[in-house]
């Protein structure tokens, strides 16, 4: 068995280079932005790329280039199932909705007039959200209607940029006061506000739609759930300070005592449904304390789960200590080669 992989520094790449040593399986580093890229790794069995929403090149290539590796009948990770629809909010919506799995409700347009139209005899606060983005960047709570039109207007006009520059000031100054950024941090922030990063200036406007969620209240945290084959396991992240948003708020919380069971069943369950190698799942609760999804991604910070004290196979079986989840994923795409 031969494996390749798309190495990039803080990724999920350093943990499978290191299985591979540690194992003994033959593997080389590429580059996917290699335009022989293709006959580079022909020959091999495994291809591996943890590609991210924020680098432009990746969102320009890798779901392209996994899926014709795939199409030649090169194992991959994540293979079309676990990744087609990462960091496209609006495409969970449609598949979580055609699978009948418990989804928070949501609504997308593709013209003012129906946006409007709905705008006018739904009920609020509702969430606003752009369709990529992690972290809640790009996520608003929506009051009124009369800020709902606001929103509708620039989604069908202008549009908006990928990088929220108020925002990330603001993300940056409450990590500061957390503890968990420098003044340093602030002042890139500050920066930001006149600069554009790399990425946000190559993405174009996102335009020509717009998406909302039902806000439900009541809601001081989310579970973040994280399915790998047969294996599972989670946080729990408390919202931000005066914010309705857990999703990058640093507040976790590891204890197996604070996970509610029937999200890790759930997202075994719908798992299981697509097919997938590896997908993490954010839940909330309604006023009846039922479990609902909010949105799934393939890829997930490494630094928030170090401190998980165990993990659930798909029996909802508990299996206390350190485990390597990063192991998990060269050992799924494995089983899938030798299937």
């Amino acid at each position: 068995m031969k494996v390749a992989i798309h190495a990039r520094a803080g990724s999920f790449s350093d943990r499978w280079i290191e299985y591979c040593k540690k194992n003994s399986i033959e593997y080389k580093l590429v580059s996917a932005f290699d335009s022989d890229i293709i006959n580079q790794i022909k020959d091999y069995d495994i291809f591996m790329w943890h590609h991210h929403h924020g680098r432009f090149e990746d969102v320009l290539a890798a779901k392209k280039i996994l899926f014709s590796l795939e199409q030649a009948g090169i194992r991959v990770f994540p293979d079309f199932n676990t990744g087609w629809h990462f960091d496209d909010k609006v495409a969970q919506k449609y598949l979580l909705e055609a699978i009948d799995a418990p989804i928070v409700p949501s609504y997308v347009f593709y013209n003012k007039k129906d946006a409007k139209a709905w705008a006018k005899m739904t009920t609020y606060p509702k969430v606003f959200k752009l369709k990529g983005g992690a972290g809640a960047s790009n996520v608003k709570l929506v009051k009124t209607q009369t800020e709902a039109f606001r929103l509708i207007n620039q989604a069908f006009g202008k549009g908006f940029t990928q990088f929220d520059r108020l925002n990330n000031f603001k993300e940056r100054y409450n990590k500061y006061k957390s503890g968990r950024d420098t003044l340093l941090g602030v002042a890139k922030g500050i920066g930001r506000l006149a600069m554009l990063p790399g990425f946000a200036k190559q993405q174009p406007p996102e335009k020509g739609y717009i998406y909302f969620q039902e806000f439900l209240p009541g809601n001081d945290c989310d579970i973040r759930v994280i399915v790998i084959g047969e294996k599972a396991f989670a946080i729990k992240r408390m919202v931000r300070e005066n914010d309705f948003r857990a999703s990058g708020s640093g507040n976790i919380i590891h204890l197996k005592s604070e996970i509610d069971l029937r999200c890790i069943e759930i997202a075994f369950d719908t798992s299981l449904t697509l097919k997938s190698q590896c997908l993490a799942y954010d839940f909330i609760f309604d006023l009846d304390n039922n479990p609902l999804i909010v949105e799934i991604s393939y890829g997930f910070s490494v630094e928030g789960y170090i401190d998980c004290p165990g993990y659930w196979d798909s029996s909802l079986k508990w299996h206390e200590g350190d485990f390597n989840p990063y192991e998990w994923m060269v050992n799924q795409v494995k089983e899938q080669l030798s299937n």
